[in-house]
């Protein structure tokens, strides 16, 4: 039983010596190769341990962190896209946009604009509409579930249904959370999802919301995959929100402002 627990925190901290590595060169190609020197795993093995400790295959891992760079360069620099494009290491303006539209759910010159117009009366606005629309969805509920937290929290959590385990694109489904408690998302179309949860602070800088900032983020998954058949899931589901670690995907969609599509 210790030398499987030994193994595991080994593991994890290789992949993390991985991802730090990663971190500072995605402007470079990174290959599995590459990866697998960095964690002194073989390479027949490592796709196997990182996928283990992160929930996704390196490479898609990789990707969301180059475009989750993109954002931060987008929100916080005045380089044109095309230079941010390359920076995060793509070398097509063209497929750069397409993939940041596909996972962020919004393109880069969107997000951009978008950061400049939010202010903190339109975030509460939003977040009232949102509580206001995830209570008609108990209506017609195809899953349900309850989040808890080991500290009580002031601002939002958003719960959603997400086709890959990783908290990108537009989500399936959604709900809000003012704070822990029982949730419920409906309805949905007959599929499998993951089910993911994010906490943010209640934050006086709005631009926080389209960026969080991980060391305050909690964040959660549900106790299993979600199969919604004829209208219901095999739940119900619970969800336990920790604070983020490096291991975790970034957060790509863009919240809380997607999340109203889901709820409509």
């Amino acid at each position: 039983m210790q030398q499987a627990e030994d193994t595991i925190a080994a593991h994890r901290r290789a992949v993390e010596r991985v991802i730090t590595n990663a971190r500072e060169r995605l402007c470079e190609p990174i290959s599995l190769q590459d990866m697998s020197r960095v964690a002194y795993i073989s390479t027949f093995h490592f796709n196997r341990v990182f996928h283990q400790i992160t929930g996704l295959p390196p490479a898609k891992f990789i990707n969301a962190m180059r475009l989750d760079e993109a954002k931060r360069l987008l929100l916080n620099t005045d380089r044109s896209i095309t230079d941010i494009s390359f920076e995060v290491g793509y070398n097509s303006l063209s497929t750069f946009t397409r993939r940041f539209t596909q996972r962020v759910g919004l393109g880069p010159r969107e997000f951009r604009y978008l950061a400049e117009r939010i202010t903190p009366a339109s975030v509460e606005s939003l977040c009232a509409h949102y509580a206001e629309l995830t209570g008609r969805a108990s209506l017609h509920t195809s899953v349900e579930g309850f989040v808890d937290s080991p500290k009580p929290g002031e601002g939002p959590i958003f719960v959603g249904l997400f086709p890959t385990h990783i908290p990108q694109s537009r989500p399936a489904g959604g709900a809000l959370l003012t704070s822990p408690g029982a949730f419920r998302i409906g309805p949905v179309p007959d599929e499998s999802y993951h089910l993911l949860a994010a906490a943010l602070p209640r934050l006086a800088d709005t631009l926080g919301y389209l960026l969080p900032d991980s060391a305050n983020l909690l964040v959660g998954a549900g106790n299993g995959p979600v199969l919604v058949r004829q209208g219901k899931a095999n739940g119900p589901f619970n969800i336990s929100l920790r604070p983020m670690t490096l291991t975790d995907p970034p957060l790509l969609v863009s919240l809380p402002f997607l999340l109203a599509d889901t709820l409509k």
